[in-house]
């Protein structure tokens, strides 16, 4: 039975990819700031599972997260590095630099050192799998997204670099790039007018937001043994947004 670690696990996108690798078999370790939380869901997952505090900025947590990974599970074969928080939104000119440097460390910094700390581990025991998050905003300019954009490109970057690193020692790096996902967030940033999902929906080709479910499926498959041939890959999973160039909406 395979052991995959998912940071973020606690809602969203991370949750959804919890509940994925849960069903096809995997015992799940769910990580995020608060215990209490990512303990009840993994509760909620069976008793296969098990919840774990990890703040991805702090080199110490994330070795302390592992070291109760070996502790109780002894591997550790999938990992996913979905741990995010929101940005401003803000114009530049009003953007808070401390902000900006939050970003990076949580959605950059923090991939770096949780492979890192993975990669170890995969490497003594012959290989693993492992899935950065990236986005859109990462492949395409998002206007006011400047922190977020750079991490999320960077992640993308660093895929392809860790992937041909350590090919050799078995383990595949891939990522996925999400366009607008209705999760509990994006949905509450729609109730209070903060996203016109009308405006949103009219850009995508597909004419909708994703679904996490949506998200969790191709994040399986790219940890699984069906991709066993798939490293180094950022895989769009936007409904067409990235794709498409021409001028008005991208939907009938």
């Amino acid at each position: 039975m395979k052991t995959a670690l998912i940071t973020g696990a606690a809602e969203g996108i991370g949750l959804a990819i919890a509940r994925r690798m849960a069903e096809a078999g995997c015992r799940v370790v769910l990580a995020d700031l608060t215990l209490s939380t990512v303990q009840a869901r993994a509760a909620e997952l069976g008793p296969d599972h098990h919840g774990i505090a990890m703040d991805v900025t702090q080199p110490e947590a994330i070795e302390a997260g592992f070291a109760e990974i070996d502790a109780v599970f002894g591997r550790i074969d999938i990992v996913v590095n979905n741990a995010g928080i929101g940005d401003s939104h803000l114009p530049t000119l009003e953007q808070d630099f401390a902000r900006f440097e939050q970003l990076l460390r949580v959605h950059l910094n923090g991939p770096f050192l949780v492979a890192r700390a993975a990669a170890k581990r995969m490497i003594a025991q012959g290989g693993g799998a492992m899935l950065n998050i990236s986005s859109i905003a990462g492949i395409v300019g998002l206007p006011r997204r400047n922190a977020y954009g750079a991490a999320k490109a960077g992640v993308a970057a660093m895929t392809k670099s860790l992937a041909c690193e350590w090919a050799a020692h078995g383990i595949r790096v891939n990522a996925i790039a999400p366009g607008y996902t209705r999760t509990a967030l994006v949905q509450t940033l729609i109730d209070v007018g903060r996203l016109d999902v009308g405006r949103l929906e009219r850009r995508i080709p597909m004419g909708r937001l994703a679904e996490p479910a949506e998200i969790a499926e191709v994040a399986w498959f790219l940890c699984s043994p069906a991709a066993s041939y798939v490293t180094g890959s950022v895989v769009s999973v936007d409904g067409g947004w990235t794709a498409f160039g021409d001028s008005g909406d991208a939907s009938a």
